[in-house]
């Protein structure tokens, strides 16, 4: 029985020189992140056996990828199987037999080589900014007398490019069956699935398997976009029906200094709380998309202290003021509508219209104004011996406000997506970037003002839930090409 490969399942050995980048391109396509799993180090040799990952659907193994040492004398292993052979070209008779000695002399090669004895496919990975040698010569040569399915991959690192670029292009055409490039520290998802469909080129046997494996990622893609939209809804939800409550005595109120200590108190409690719904939101965005080393960066006075009225902050995130006020309007409107309809029209249409020129207007003059908190006074509660009034902060009266805790989480959203899994660097999800409601269609800015009112006034509109979700999936696609 083989110890790699099964007859049913398609199988790639990932090899090349070692410190070339193949546990990081098995990191990012398989979305591992996770250095118990691949490890991922600049140290040259840290794999010195094989590992198989294996991509599971529903309990069930699709495909199986194998991580192998790397070459470590390939020039003098060459020398050794053609010595072994005899004359003529070395086939995979010669390659079996290498593998099959006992000589200690080539543990790395004879390890590796193993996967591709009993079957597997070859993933080569290549560094094409390292001057092209005659040990990257040799593997080759190696690898082609296997005669088994072979992809070599261009690990480019950003927009990097060494001399010997298209010499490499050109020796790998002539002992790979296709050559692509990839770049491990930067591939997002289109970039994965194009590496296994690059794979559909060169395995014919396992045609079938491979096109249903890539079927299944497409849509458990789909479902995780699906699941994050849905966190995103509960996250803004959540956050916008938030209010922080203090009972207080009328000496508390009528002491200004006692007064403003309070008010600064709950303010406080407020923006802690607004920081920990989003901390929680964007570390259930991150489990979605398989990230552990990313880190979520929510400061409690990041919102408290945004600059509203300054342009920086305009071009960043919410809508524009003209973009506002159209959607205040409009959601206004559709308000000012159902007191029509609920006076049977003894309105004439006036409510709708009241209804829409005062959301604009609204919407304009304080569109730009500091996101200073809501403050409510509630009275007549007693407690012991004196009557407290309960005071009620939030949210802030900012009509921007919705639309700029979206575009936080948007922006973070994007972020973890751009993050590739065979990175090993430290990173935290800052939000910096810039926002993406002020292009979202205009009926889409719509729907979202009649929501974000709803959800502002404590009655979230369940009727448009649908709408909304379907709305945000959409955004998080159009994030993601």
């Amino acid at each position: 029985m083989n110890a790699w490969t099964h007859p049913d399942l398609p199988a790639f050995a990932v090899v090349g020189r070692v410190n070339m980048g193949k546990s990081a391109v098995l990191a990012t396509l398989l979305e591992i992140d996770d250095n118990e799993l691949i490890r991922v180090s600049p140290t040259p040799g840290e794999t010195t056996r094989c590992q198989t990952h294996r991509v599971v659907f529903n309990g069930k193994e699709c495909i199986r990828f194998i991580d192998t040492p790397g070459f470590s004398q390939p020039v003098e292993a060459m020398h050794e199987i053609q010595r072994m052979h005899g004359d003529g070209t070395p086939d995979l008779d010669a390659i079996r037999a290498f593998v099959k000695s006992t000589h200690h002399t080539f543990e790395d090669e004879r390890r590796l080589l193993e996967p591709l004895v009993e079957g597997a496919g070859v993933l080569y990975v290549v560094d094409p900014a390292k001057p092209l040698r005659d040990d990257f010569l040799a593997e080759m040569e190696i690898l082609r007398w296997t005669g088994r399915p072979r992809l070599a991959l261009l690990n480019r690192r950003g927009d990097a490019t060494g001399p010997d670029e298209e010499l490499w292009k050109t020796r790998l055409g002539g002992a790979f069956n296709l050559t692509r490039s990839f770049d491990a520290h930067q591939a997002r998802f289109e970039e994965r699935i194009r590496l296994l469909k690059a794979l559909l080129e060169i395995e014919e046997t396992h045609r079938p398997a491979l096109e249903n494996t890539i079927r299944l990622i497409h849509d458990e893609w789909r479902i995780r976009r699906e699941e994050a939209a849905e966190t995103l809804i509960g996250f803004l939800e959540e956050a916008l029906l938030l209010r922080v409550t203090a009972n207080l005595t009328e000496k508390d109120l009528s002491l200004e200094s006692r007064r403003s200590r309070n008010e600064e108190a709950l303010s406080q409690r407020y923006f802690g709380k607004l920081a920990s719904m989003e901390q929680e939101c964007a570390s259930k965005l991150l489990r979605i998309y398989r990230h552990h080393l990313l880190k979520v960066d929510a400061d409690p006075g990041v919102y408290q202290g945004i600059d509203l009225a300054s342009g920086e902050t305009w071009r960043k995130w919410g809508l524009g003021r003209t973009q506002l006020a159209a959607a205040a309007a409009i959601a206004g409107g559709a308000a000012g509508l159902a007191v029509d309809v609920a006076t049977g029209g003894i309105t004439h249409g006036a409510g709708t219209a009241f209804g829409a020129l005062t959301g604009g207007v609204a919407a304009w003059w304080k569109g730009g104004s500091l996101p200073d908190l809501r403050m409510d006074l509630r009275g007549g509660i007693q407690l012991g011996s004196g009557e407290t009034r309960a005071m009620v902060i939030g949210p802030p009266r900012n009509p921007n406000f919705p639309w700029i805790l979206l575009d936080a989480m948007l922006v973070r959203y994007r972020q973890m997506l751009d993050r590739a899994h065979g990175r090993r660097d430290a990173q935290r999800l800052d939000g910096q970037g810039t926002g993406y409601t002020r292009h979202f269609p205009a009926e889409r800015r719509t729907l979202f003002a009649k929501w974000f009112g709803s959800c502002l006034k404590g009655k979230p509109n369940r009727t448009l839930e649908p709408d909304v979700f379907h709305a945000i999936t959409e955004c998080l696609e159009e994030i993601s090409d």
